[in-house]
């Protein structure tokens, strides 16, 4: 059985998360919220089944020395699936003491928000709720940024494990089988070294920018990650700064970047590798580009008549949303209805490939558009040899068929959680953007799930689609659907 040889590592992974959730625990303990204990139930839980885990597994078996492609693609899905369950155990453990109990439908919804970086909530009144509770949630997102998984994959060595299969598993993008380095191990630690790197910089900056101590960190996880979550129930625009939003922009951008550019430009010591990537160009121009034109939009309809405050709207909001991160300063469902909307669809396109975006990926609509091109050029010459390339290099046919079929599941997932939720009485254009903005870990969508409200009105049943829609999005499909293949499980 697959779960045999992974049992070990498994473990690993546990007692690893379990010991995450020292950070509320220290939170609590110099804020003196009185929440901290909430946070040692599942703490022990997580260790304690961790190390039961490895000592059982080592018993049984010895782990394997490499990974095969079923071991990685189940440990990608008992993390996702798992992890989110523990994180959920504290939110559910304090709101149990409050007039306003956390069904543990929405608990698990609320952690999968965090850890999947989508940024959906299902909470109110957060400006009144103790510091490590919203550090938390925040927190599960910054983890699950850069994936959590990428971290265990850098410590497996320690275990005399090697993790370039569930690496392959758990990054996202069409070309995972790119290295920056000779060794999987190496890539994973460079990654997070960048990610942390940033992460502090964005931290300095918000405070220098004029944020609390603590409301820098709480929006530097929801920031890098691209999650959006925040500690206040009228999110960024609670700090109504430009400076602030200015600071918002730059790290959005970046965060919505290829994270291996950075890595490379900084071993190779060439900036330019960045600016010079095509994908990184793609991003960047679409994302500027299109917030120009829903800033024009606001000017030439009357709904922000202010060139400038137009600009400003129209730049933090479309690139929050474009990023996936999801923070709002206005609501923008009050705009003309095509700006909403194309902000929904941009979600799904503009992040870069290895960034800690979601949805479709600019990697993948580049070779789309190439391949479409391709295809165009050979009905008038059928005889062409047209190779598509990206970045210099030259994209299999293996890549390509990879790309076409992500994108039938990825419109086939949509379609079908839609029609769940219209089973449910949900109207259309509610069930249809609730979809979208959770497939894309996106976070708010449209209607009662706007930037002005949240997801605290949606059924269990809704919630636990939400759910299933942000584990889907975030393991990209078909990590996760092949578990449910009969030969996956075959000897």
């Amino acid at each position: 059985m697959p779960f045999v040889r992974i049992a070990p590592i498994w473990g690993a992974i546990m007692a690893v998360f379990g010991l995450m959730f020292w950070v509320p625990v220290g939170v609590s303990h110099l804020s003196q919220d009185g929440a901290g204990d909430v946070f040692f139930w599942p703490m022990s839980l997580s260790v304690g089944a961790g190390l039961t885990i490895i000592w059982v597994g080592r018993q049984v078996s010895r782990p394997p020395k490499e990974l095969q492609g079923r071991d990685g693609i189940l440990l990608v899905g008992l993390a996702w699936t798992v992890l989110p369950a523990l994180a959920a155990v504290p939110l559910w453990l304090y709101f149990q003491q409050t007039s306003q109990p956390l069904s543990v439908s929405g608990a698990y919804f609320e952690a999968m928000s965090g850890l999947t970086t989508t940024g959906s909530t299902v909470l109110t009144d957060l400006d009144k709720l103790p510091m490590s509770i919203n550090l938390w949630r925040c927190f599960l997102q910054w983890l699950g940024g850069m994936g959590i998984l990428v971290l265990a994959v850098a410590i497996l060595p320690m275990l005399g494990v090697g993790g370039s299969q569930m690496f392959r598993a758990e990054a996202t993008g069409p070309m995972k089988d790119t290295k920056l380095t000779p060794r999987i191990t190496e890539t994973a630690k460079g990654l997070w070294t960048v990610y942390c790197m940033l992460s502090l910089l964005c931290v300095a900056a918000y405070w220098w920018g004029g944020m609390t101590f603590s409301d820098a960190w709480i929006h530097m996880f929801s920031t890098m990650s691209l999650g959006g979550l925040s500690s206040h129930d009228s999110s960024f625009a609670y700090f109504n700064s430009p400076l602030l939003e200015g600071i918002c922009v730059v790290f959005m951008l970046m965060a919505s970047c290829n994270f291996t550019l950075y890595f490379v430009a900084f071993k190779k010591r060439s900036p330019e590798r960045i600016w010079g990537d095509m994908e990184w160009q793609g991003t960047m121009t679409m994302m500027l580009g299109f917030s120009g034109l829903v800033a024009a939009l606001l000017v030439i309809k009357g709904t922000e008549p202010d060139v400038l405050r137009a600009l400003r709207m129209a730049l933090f909001n479309v690139i929050s949303i474009a990023s996936t991160t999801g923070y709002s300063t206005v609501d923008y469902t009050q705009w003309p209805i095509f700006a909403p909307v194309l902000m929904l669809l941009l979600s799904g396109l503009a992040t870069s490939a290895g960034s800690t975006g979601a949805g479709i990926k600019m990697a993948r609509l580049l070779i789309l558009l190439k391949q479409s091109l391709r295809e165009m050029k050979l009905l008038v010459h059928p005889k062409a040899v047209i190779p598509i390339t990206s970045g210099g290099s030259v994209v299999d046919n293996a890549t390509i068929f990879s790309v076409l079929a992500f994108m039938m599941f990825y419109g086939a997932t949509i379609v079908a959680l839609t029609m769940g939720l219209l089973l449910t009485d949900m109207p259309f254009d509610t069930s249809l953007s609730a979809v979208i903005a959770s497939v894309n870990n996106m976070g708010p969508g449209l209607n009662e799930v706007g930037p002005a409200g949240n997801y605290a009105s949606l059924s269990d049943i809704q919630l636990w689609i939400c759910s299933l829609a942000m584990l889907l999005g975030r393991l990209e499909m078909l990590s996760f659907l092949v578990l449910f293949t009969r030969g996956y499980w075959r000897k």
